[in-house]
């Protein structure tokens, strides 16, 4: 069961802006870049189900997380069945992401009230996902629907819209900048945040500097 209450989860999310987007096959590594965000300020975490087993790595870290970072909201993403989602949902997914829209994870997401954002590149895609129930809509990939100015333009006739963007997000002020001037209500950034050589040397110190780097630059 979730941790969060759908409305305590997305709170959760728009209040840090940032959801990082992680998968390692060793529980151990992803542990430990879990709790370097945290230990960065972020409080949403997105677990990619992308490997052989991944919903393993995915118990054992939110039984740690849930220890270590008791104020984080942990969810799963790259869920594109209801079979999926109900699996991770069972292992306690606050919230649930796609690249796409599933209608069938929307059913089984909103009958326990957990959050699910779908990936959607058109405002029609947009729309539909909030008519059935998405608060919300993830929109991806962000670069190449257009960017910034892509979500800029589409709150502008849907101001009431809750977005998040997720691709070609970098851990730059520049870049970070750009996003939150745009109006998105959060964005989720992957591999970027999580130099190999870091990940690889153990370094979750700068992980963590990083990530509270990158808090300062899009709430600026």
């Amino acid at each position: 069961m979730a941790k969060f209450k759908k409305i305590d989860t997305i709170n959760l999310i728009r209040t840090t802006g940032i959801v990082p987007v992680f998968y390692n096959a060793d529980a151990e590594v992803t542990k430990q870049v879990v709790k370097a965000c945290y230990d960065g300020g972020i409080r949403a975490f997105e677990f990619t189900n992308r490997g052989d087993g991944a919903h393993r790595v995915f118990r054992d870290v939110i039984e740690f997380a849930r220890k270590e970072c008791p104020e984080m909201a942990f969810g799963a993403g790259t869920i594109l069945d209801a079979p999926t989602a109900v699996l991770y949902m069972q292992l306690g997914a606050d919230f649930l992401v796609s690249p796409c829209m599933s209608e069938e994870v929307v059913q089984v997401a909103n009958r326990r009230g957990v959050p699910y954002s779908p990936g959607c590149g058109t405002v029609t895609e947009i729309v539909h996902a909030m008519e059935l129930g998405c608060d919300l809509v993830k929109v991806f990939p962000a670069g190449t629907v257009g960017g910034p100015a892509f979500v800029k333009n589409i709150l502008a006739p849907l101001p009431w819209a809750m977005v998040m963007a997720t691709g070609a997000v970098e851990p730059t002020e520049e870049n970070l900048s750009a996003w939150a001037a745009s109006g998105v209500t959060a964005v989720g950034m992957g591999s970027k945040l999580f130099p190999k050589d870091k990940v690889a040397a153990g370094d979750w110190e700068s992980i963590a500097a990083l990530c509270a780097k990158c808090l300062e630059w899009f709430k600026r």
